[in-house]
């Protein structure tokens, strides 16, 4: 048996390949919707994609199940658990697809694939037990995507945190509970565990950095373990639920789109690189332009029009925060980067992008460099805005400060005043320099406040001495 785990970082996302190196199949599990790492990866290995499936509906991303399929002709098989509303809309059920239910069980050369119904998530969500039939008849492997993490588990609450659910969380925590005790501590302790995410990813709330972990682990040192295996389902609800990070909006999004089945890219041709004036016309006509550069450099002199998304790490998961999908959308990158960046955009379903700049020269800039903490009084009337987390703003805040997660700007954006100055601030700057970039091409009085809540502590304090 073959097996491949890949990872993007920057989503804290992961994704599986298995093959049987005898007949020369592949299943690609979670695949993102960048494809060619999967088409590479069988290419050198000699395998052919011959199934493709998914965990569950994705909030986080865009699934890259229909384009896989699509590109290779393989058996898309897709849960048709959950009920209504939780199947998918794009999917035809025919000799090419199949649709899985809690038990269903299909080969892929001499790999044994049974899928495994876990809501608690979601309604649909499946897990897999992969077992490599010529070395014996039980699974050794459970992929098992956003149900459990290393040391943590899926989250019940993003469908009314992001989703417009109402209470779901309650009967997702009751089916989460009722899917470790039936389904997941029946499995012998041996049994390797592979999840969707790892550390980082808003999936949950203290995900494991470590790839994986087992069955018997989980069982033995996990939050959850023993209050599920002494049957305490209130404890056990009330520990999942609480403090589980702030849902970005745009999750709700990228559930929509991946129940009614994600745009095909096809072929796409290159970037095309465009002028300054070019440039200009097109923000001026309602395009957005991403400036790539370091918050240094973008606060020394920010383009007028642009939102300051650092290449880096969170590129994707910036970008689905601060940007919405059918605007045109302008790279200031260098020529080097731009395609990898404009990938990076399909990953959360921002595939409108039609040019890139190499550099800043020759467009209209505004300065916008953050104040001290210690001016933040001269700033009497602002709105001092926190885009952090509510969990940190909890611990601590300044006074009379509002809570807004960066991740939910574009969508709370009438919310904010346009005939007051606007004070942004993170922990430490790095979130507040994108926020306030959206806020500043948005036509908002905006300042960023140095150092983030950080320094305005630091500073409270040297002063109360």
């Amino acid at each position: 048996m073959y097996f491949k785990r890949f990872y993007d970082t920057d989503l804290a996302q992961a994704s599986y390949m298995i093959g049987c190196q005898k007949t020369g199949e592949c299943l690609v599990v979670d695949p993102v919707r960048d494809i060619a790492q999967y088409l590479e990866e069988a290419k050198s290995q000699k395998l052919r994609v011959t199934h493709v499936t998914e965990t569950h509906i994705h909030a986080d991303y865009l699934s890259g199940s229909r384009e896989l399929a699509k590109a290779t002709g393989a058996n898309l098989l897709l849960s048709d658990e959950g009920g209504e509303g939780w199947q998918y809309t794009y999917y035809t059920y025919d000799d090419e697809h199949q649709n899985l239910h809690d038990g269903d069980t299909f080969m892929v050369g001499n790999i044994r694939i049974q899928a495994v119904h876990t809501p608690g998530h979601t309604p649909e969500h499946m897990s897999f037990l992969v077992t490599d039939t010529p070395r014996g008849d039980t699974p050794s492997m459970m992929l098992t995507g956003d149900f459990v993490f290393v040391g943590d588990l899926g989250r019940p609450d993003l469908l009314d945190e992001a989703a417009g659910g109402q209470d779901t969380r309650y009967v997702g925590a009751k089916q989460m509970f009722a899917s470790l005790r039936d389904k997941f501590l029946t499995l012998p302790d041996y049994v390797q565990v592979w999840p969707g995410h790892g550390s980082g990813s808003a999936c949950g709330k203290a995900l494991g950095a470590v790839p994986t972990t087992t069955v018997g682990y989980e069982r033995a040192l996990s939050w959850w373990g023993k209050l599920v295996e002494k049957g305490d389902e209130e404890g056990f609800t009330k520990e999942l639920l609480e403090g589980q990070p702030d849902a970005p909006l745009y999750y709700g999004r990228m559930k929509l789109e991946n129940r009614d089945g994600p745009a095909l890219l096809g072929e796409v041709q290159p970037l095309a690189e465009l002028s300054a004036e070019g440039v200009k016309a097109k923000v001026a006509a309602g395009a957005r332009l991403i400036d790539t550069r370091k918050k240094e450099e973008h606060q020394a002199a920010a383009p007028v029009g642009s939102v300051n998304i650092p290449d880096g790490g969170t590129l994707e998961t910036w970008a689905g925060w601060l940007l919405t999908p059918g605007r045109e959308l302008i790279l200031l990158a260098p020529e080097n980067r731009a395609e990898d960046l404009r990938r990076k955009l399909w990953m959360v379903g921002l595939d409108h992008v039609t040019g890139f700049i190499p550099s800043a020269e020759g467009l209209e800039t505004v300065p916008a460099q953050p104040i001290p903490a210690a001016k933040l009084g001269s700033h009497e009337g602002a709105l001092i805005l926190d885009v952090r987390a509510k969990t940190e703003y909890e611990e601590g805040h300044i006074p009379g400060a509002r809570q807004l997660h960066a991740g939910r700007l574009p969508w709370r954006l009438d919310t904010l005043p346009h005939d007051r100055e606007i004070v942004v601030h993170c922990q430490g700057g790095a979130r507040s320099a994108a926020a306030a970039s959206l806020l500043r091409a948005e036509g908002f009085d905006v300042l960023e406040l140095a150092g983030g809540y950080d320094a305005w502590a630091k500073t409270e304090k040297e002063t109360s001495i």
